[in-house]
C-alpha cells in the first residue's frame, strides 16, 4: 500500500469518526428537548410510558390551589373531571398572569407518586384575552351619514 494510500485512508477514517460523533450528539440532543404534549386525561391512561418522557400538559389552574414558596410553586391543574398536582422547581418565578383560573403549560416530568415536577410554567389569563364588552357592537353600526338621502 502506498503512503498516499494510506494517508487517504486515515484521513477518510478520521472524517467518519467525526461524522459519527457529530450525528451522535445531535440526536441525542434533539431527544433531550424533545416534549410530548398531552392532556391530563391522555397522561393518566399513558401507563408506565408517562414516566420516561418529557411532557407538556395544559389546564387550568384550580382556585385557591397555588402555594408559593420563593420560586418553587405548587398547584392543581384543572381539565374537565381530571385534576393533576404539579409542582414547580424552576429559577424564575411564575409569570404574573399566573392565578387562579388562569388557563397554564407545564412542561416536566411526571413521576410514579402522581406528580408532575414541572421545570418551565406558562400561563395566560382568559380575561385578558376575550373581548370587551361594546366593542362588538361598534363594527356593527351604520355607514349613513346624518343628512344624506337619495333621490
Amino acid at each position: 500500500m502506498s503512503s498516499q494510500t494510506s494517508k487517504f485512508l486515515k484521513f477518510g477514517s478520521a472524517m467518519v469518526a467525526i461524522l459519527l460523533a457529530l450525528g451522535y450528539l445531535a440526536y441525542t440532543g434533539v431527544q433531550e428537548s424533545k416534549s410530548y404534549y398531552v392532556t391530563i386525561k391522555e397522561l393518566h391512561g399513558m401507563g408506565d410510558g408517562a414516566y420516561t418522557k418529557r411532557l407538556r400538559v395544559a389546564g387550568n389552574v384550580q382556585p385557591g390551589s397555588i402555594r408559593r414558596s420563593g420560586t418553587n410553586v405548587n398547584f392543581v391543574l384543572v381539565e374537565n373531571d381530571q385534576t393533576l398536582k404539579v409542582i414547580y422547581n424552576g429559577t424564575e418565578p411564575p409569570p404574573d398572569t399566573f392565578k387562579d383560573d388562569a388557563q397554564a403549560l407545564a412542561e416536566g416530568k411526571f413521576d410514579r407518586d402522581g406528580v408532575f415536577y414541572a421545570k418551565q410554567i406558562q400561563a395566560k389569563c382568559a380575561s385578558k384575552y376575550a373581548p370587551q364588552q361594546g366593542t362588538a357592537a361598534a363594527g356593527t353600526a351604520s355607514a349613513a351619514t346624518p343628512g344624506s338621502s337619495s333621490n
